[in-house]
């Protein structure tokens, strides 16, 4: 397996940057893509629009590619600005993925999904694996409806697709990309660069997180344990730790004593609070031995210490 070429779909974002480069510790060979150009001449890099289905096949042929990571999307925020094109790029794209990854016969595909497939009607407290999931975003809807076709695809066309039902995600290597959950990124940037943060989610409301070095543990792990082991060929819950603006900002406090957090909310705040405050994991964990191993306050301190070296200019 470790001699697979790994193709990655939009790889130059949140996930993609950093998961690239943990799977280039494990791989032979490592092929990133991304609707950008390639500006630095990577002889491992292609440039790939998802809509373009001729090419993903060709891609896929050309690298005889034996696993892919398909990361490209529009997320939450951004997809209520652009309700088209986030139909478009996650189910149209992802369809291209599936279909190129039949043809060519590629032994396993990750195509992940998000918290956002709840809503309003969901348990928030612990979530359970199966519920009900009433998304009230588009981009909810694109990842649930993803979880149905990936189901489907396994079901009725053989197809090893597996899928994660990712928190917000936090790192300090990448800034996010459009996602109500951004807040808990951009708040560690203004404590260091300014002492204060202006959240545009309320102060109490908790959602479900994951720093990023367990998020990307989650994804390999998943990929590379036995086919016996995967039982949920939709999406599996996954949690880190939950918290709100205010506890994070409590965290952030004890690092940086002089830190203050004001809140604006916006339509962001609207779609945060439709989502769970925490995730019942139980089913990933008994399946492949799911185990987060980061809580808030490790999680603060290591994302202060690494951006304290970040050159920042006022």
């Amino acid at each position: 397996m470790k001699d697979q070429t790994i193709l990655i779909t939009g790889s130059k974002g949140q996930i993609g940057t950093e998961l690239a480069n943990m799977l280039k510790t494990k791989y032979t060979r490592v092929i990133t893509s991304d609707i950008h150009k390639n500006e630095i001449g990577d002889k491992d890099y292609v440039q790939l629009n998802v809509l373009d289905k001729n090419r993903i096949s060709e891609v896929i042929g050309d690298y005889k590619v034996g696993q892919i990571y398909h990361l490209a999307a529009i997320l939450s925020a951004k997809g209520e600005e652009n309700p088209t094109l986030a139909w478009e790029v996650n189910l149209t794209g992802g369809l291209n993925i599936l279909d190129s990854a039949v043809l060519h016969k590629v032994p396993r595909v990750f195509w992940p999904s998000s918290i956002a497939v709840f809503g309003p009607q969901t348990p928030k407290e612990q979530t359970p694996q199966h519920t009900v999931t009433d998304p009230t975003t588009i981009y909810g809807i694109t990842k649930l409806a993803g979880e149905r076709w990936s189901h489907h695809y396994y079901t009725k066309k053989g197809l090893d697709i597996r899928s994660l039902r990712y928190p917000g995600l936090i790192s300090y290597k990448a800034m996010p990309g459009g996602g109500t959950t951004d807040y808990a990124v951009e708040i560690f940037h203004e404590a260091i660069k300014h002492g204060r943060y202006t959240s545009f989610v309320s102060s109490d409301v908790r959602l479900p997180m994951m720093y990023m070095p367990d998020a990307l543990r989650a994804t390999i792990e998943l990929m590379e344990a036995p086919t016996d082991q995967i039982k949920i060929r939709s999406a599996y819950n996954v949690a880190g730790v939950s918290f709100s603006p205010k506890e994070l900002a409590a965290s952030i406090c004890k690092v940086i004593p002089d830190f203050e957090i004001d809140y604006a909310p916006d339509f962001r705040d609207g779609i945060a609070q439709s989502w769970p405050s925490s995730i019942d994991d139980s089913q990933a964990r008994v399946d492949w031995g799911w185990k987060p191993e980061y809580d808030l306050d490790q999680m603060t301190q290591e994302m202060i210490k690494e951006l304290k070296g970040v050159k920042y200019s006022v």
